[in-house]
């Protein structure tokens, strides 16, 4: 089995692999523009990394919209990993992360072909599917505590 594992990263010492992971996933498999994907942000962000028996596969990133709110964006698990756990456990770090936080509401914009994903985590869809970097989303929202 496996070994799976995800810390809050240190960066620039863990930015070549989240890069690694988001080129990957977002530009190379989704076409989503380098310029987009990149937007200058991820300093102000608390970047998580996931690991399968010390690989980095999977990656997401938290900014902090107020005192309160929290959105969660490019949670990424490479195609090789996927099926395994990795995203549920990011996504759980992330929240329990959130949670020691004092943050009350965390705010996602969630691809369509994934939005089941993020329902079975108690987010909630908002509104109508709009278009995002070429890309069918929804937002959506999950109150915490």
């Amino acid at each position: 089995m496996k070994q799976l594992s995800v810390k809050i990263a240190h960066l620039p010492d863990d930015w070549a692999p989240i890069r690694a992971i988001r080129r990957a996933v977002f530009q190379q498999e989704q076409g989503v523009e380098e310029a987009l994907e990149f937007d200058g942000r991820d300093d102000e962000a608390v970047q998580f990394l996931a690991s399968l028996d010390d690989r980095p596969v999977g990656t997401a990133r938290i900014r902090f919209l107020s005192q309160s709110t929290a959105k969660l964006e490019r949670l990424a698990v490479l195609s090789d990993a996927r099926k395994q756990g990795v995203g549920q456990q990011i996504m759980q770090t992330a929240l329990k992360f959130l949670g020691e936080k004092n943050i009350s509401e965390i705010r996602i914009h969630a691809q369509e072909p994934v939005k089941e994903f993020y329902q079975a985590l108690g987010f909630e869809a908002e509104g109508d599917r709009f278009e995002e970097a070429g890309i069918p989303h929804f937002k959506m929202s999950k109150r915490l505590g």
